[in-house]
C-alpha cells in the first residue's frame, strides 16, 4: 500500500514539475514589456485585383494588411469617386478589407477609393492617412495631380490635418452641402497632393474642422479657397491655400441666461460695433441698468439694481440700430448668490508693473467703499497718504494711487464691510500681497516704419512670445512707433494690409468669394533686454497679389 502511495506521489510530483517547466518555458519566450512605441500604421501587403488595374471587371476588391486594424467611421471617411447611386460595402475580415460593389461601374472610367483616416491599427491607433485604391474600367487611368500647401492666414504657419477638396466647376454649388468625392489631408508639414485626376476645371477648398465631416457647415471652422478655377490639363503644383475663420454674415445672440449672481448675460456670434442695450419691458428699469461690455465686444452683462420682476425684454443695439430683442424669465422672488470677489492687475507672482496704479476689480458693481476699513501697509508699516479713485468707466474698478517703492512689500486689506455692492451687500475680509516689479525686468522698443504706398493703410501689430497681440497701431505714412515699459522677452511683428482702412484685420467670405485681408509676417524675432532700448527698421513690402 505504501509503495502504491509513493508511486502516486511521485507521479503527481513529476506532472507538477513538467507543468511548471512548461509554464516557465512559455513565459521565457514572451515579448518583454516596454520597448519603443509602435508608430507605424498598417501596411498594404497585397491588393486583389492589384492597385492601378486597367480594364477592371470585378465585383469585389480584397486588401490585405500586415496587422490587425479597425475601420473607423467608414461612412464618413471612405469616399469613392465618381460616386455611385448604390455605394459599395466595406467589411473587415481578419487583416483584410473586402469591398463589394453593389452598383454597375461606368465604362472607360477611372475610380478612386479614398480611405481618408478610416484605417488605424488596433494597438496604438496609428492611422494610414490618404490611402487610395485606384482602378479603371477602361485601358487608361487618369494620372493628373494637384499639389501645394495650407497655412493659417493669421499666423502664417503651415496647417496639418486640414482637408483639401476639389469640386468640378459644374458641381461647385455642392460645397458646404455635400462631402467632396475628391479630397486629401495635409501632412505634418501642411503639404497636400491630389492624384489620379481627370482633365477638368476645378474649384479647390481647404477645411480645418474639430469634428471632421468634410462639409463646411459650422462658422467656427477654418476655411480657405482659391477664387480662380484650376484648369487642369497638366500636373499643377505650388497651390497655396490660406485658412481663416469667416465672420458670420448675420449678427445674432447665441447664449442668454441669468448668472448665479442675477446678472443678465448675453453672448454674440461675432463682435458688435458700437454696442448698447435698452430695457424695453419693464421700461422703468432701463434707467437703473448697469452694462458691462467685454473688450472683444462679443459678450454683454447687465446688472439690474432691482430684481423685482418675473420677465425682462432687452433690445440689443449696434450702431444705434436694434438687431435683436431677447426676453428672459425668472421667479419674481428668486434668490441669488452674491459674493464680492476681487482681482488685481498684478502678475501671478504678485508683481505690479513699474509706474502702474494698483487696479482692484470687483466681481460685482460697487455702490461705495469705506476707506476707514481699508488698510495699506508698506513693509508692515501702515501708510495713509494714498488715494483711492473710482474708475469713471466702470463701477467694478478702484484705482489705488501711491508712489510705490521698488524694493518694498505691500499688503492691501479690505476689512469686513469695506465694500458695498449695488444691492447693498457688504464684502467679507479680503487681502492681497504685492510688490512693484523691478525696472530692469522691462525694456523699450522703437520701430521705424516705412510703407510702400501712401494711398493705402496698414496695421502694425506687436505680438508676445505666445503670438498674442499686445499692441496695435494703424499706419498710413512713414512713422516711428515706441513701445515703452514692456516686459523683457521675445516679441514679433506682423502687418495687416488694411484694405478698407478700418484699423483692424478683416476676415474673408466664401460665398462672396472674398479673401481675408493679407498679412505680412516680419520674420525677425525681437528680443527686449534689461535696461536696453531696442530699435528695428520695418520696411513693409508691397502687398502680394493672390490669384
Amino acid at each position: 500500500m505504501g509503495l502504491n502511495k509513493k508511486s502516486v506521489f511521485s507521479t503527481k510530483n513529476f506532472a507538477f514539475l513538467v507543468t511548471l517547466l512548461l509554464i516557465s518555458g512559455c513565459a521565457s519566450i514572451q515579448k518583454p514589456a516596454g520597448g519603443p512605441k509602435d508608430r507605424t500604421p498598417p501596411k498594404l501587403l497585397k491588393a486583389t485585383p492589384p492597385n492601378m488595374t486597367r480594364n477592371f471587371k470585378e465585383k469585389q476588391i480584397r486588401l490585405d494588411f500586415d496587422e490587425y486594424f479597425n475601420l473607423k467611421n467608414p461612412f464618413q471617411e471612405i469616399i469613392i469617386s465618381p460616386t455611385q447611386e448604390k455605394p459599395p460595402t466595406f467589411k473587415v475580415s481578419k487583416k483584410s478589407i473586402v469591398v463589394d460593389f453593389k452598383d454597375t461601374l461606368e465604362k472607360n472610367t477611372t475610380y478612386v477609393i479614398n480611405f481618408g483616416k478610416a484605417i488605424a491599427d488596433v494597438n496604438e491607433n496609428n492611422v494610414l492617412e490618404n490611402f487610395t485604391y485606384v482602378f479603371s474600367t477602361g485601358p487608361h487611368i487618369d494620372s493628373l495631380s494637384i499639389s501645394g500647401d495650407v497655412k493659417n492666414s493669421l499666423t502664417g504657419e503651415k496647417v496639418k490635418d486640414a482637408t483639401v477638396m476639389l469640386f468640378p466647376v459644374k458641381q461647385d454649388t455642392l460645397f458646404g452641402k455635400k462631402k467632396p468625392s475628391i479630397f486629401a489631408t495635409t501632412d505634418t508639414s501642411g503639404n497636400f497632393s491630389l492624384n489620379n485626376l481627370h482633365a477638368e476645371d476645378y474649384h479647390i477648398y481647404a477645411l480645418k474642422e474639430d469634428n471632421p465631416n468634410k462639409i463646411y457647415d459650422n462658422e467656427k471652422e477654418l476655411v480657405g479657397f482659391l477664387k480662380a478655377a484650376i484648369h487642369l490639363n497638366k500636373d499643377t503644383s505650388n497651390i497655396h491655400l490660406s485658412l481663416f475663420k469667416q465672420d458670420p454674415e448675420k449678427l445674432r445672440v447665441v447664449d442668454r441666461r441669468f448668472d448665479l449672481d442675477g446678472k443678465l448675460f448675453f453672448t454674440f456670434n461675432k463682435p458688435v460695433e458700437n454696442p448698447s442695450v435698452k430695457v424695453i419691458e419693464p421700461a422703468a428699469l432701463n434707467s437703473q441698468k448697469i452694462v458691462d461690455i467685454n473688450p472683444t465686444r462679443d459678450t454683454i452683462g447687465i446688472y439690474m439694481r432691482s430684481m423685482d420682476f418675473d420677465s425682462i425684454k432687452v433690445a440689443m443695439i449696434q450702431n444705434n440700430k436694434p438687431f435683436d430683442t431677447v426676453t428672459l424669465r425668472k421667479a419674481r422672488k428668486e434668490s441669488y448668490e452674491r459674493i464680492i470677489k476681487l482681482q488685481y492687475n498684478t502678475s501671478p507672482d504678485g508683481k505690479l508693473r513699474p509706474s502702474d496704479d494698483l487696479i482692484v476689480t470687483s466681481s460685482l458693481p460697487l455702490e461705495n467703499f469705506d476707506q476707514s476699513l481699508i488698510a495699506l501697509t508698506e513693509d508692515s508699516v501702515n501708510i495713509s497718504n494714498y488715494k483711492i479713485v473710482r474708475d469713471t468707466g466702470s463701477l467694478h474698478k478702484l484705482l489705488f494711487k501711491y508712489p510705490w517703492k521698488q524694493n518694498s512689500r505691500y499688503q492691501l486689506v479690505f476689512n469686513e464691510g469695506a465694500l458695498t455692492d449695488i444691492y447693498g451687500d457688504k464684502s467679507k475680509k479680503l487681502a492681497t500681497l504685492f510688490q512693484p516689479d523691478k525696472t530692469e525686468n522691462y525694456g523699450q522698443l522703437t520701430v521705424k516704419v516705412s510703407i510702400p504706398d501712401t494711398s493705402k493703410a496698414y496695421v502694425v501689430e506687436l505680438l508676445n512670445t505666445d503670438r498674442k497681440v499686445v499692441h496695435t497701431d494703424p499706419v498710413t505714412k512713414k512713422t516711428t512707433l515706441s513701445y515703452k515699459n514692456y516686459r523683457i522677452g521675445k516679441y514679433y511683428i506682423r502687418v495687416v494690409y488694411d484694405t478698407n482702412k478700418n484699423g483692424k484685420w478683416d476676415s474673408g467670405n466664401v460665398k462672396k468669394r472674398l479673401y481675408p485681408e493679407n498679412i505680412w509676417q516680419y520674420s525677425k524675432e525681437i528680443v527686449l533686454r534689461s535696461n536696453w532700448d531696442a530699435e528695428e527698421t520695418l520696411d513693409i513690402p508691397k502687398e502680394p497679389i493672390v490669384p
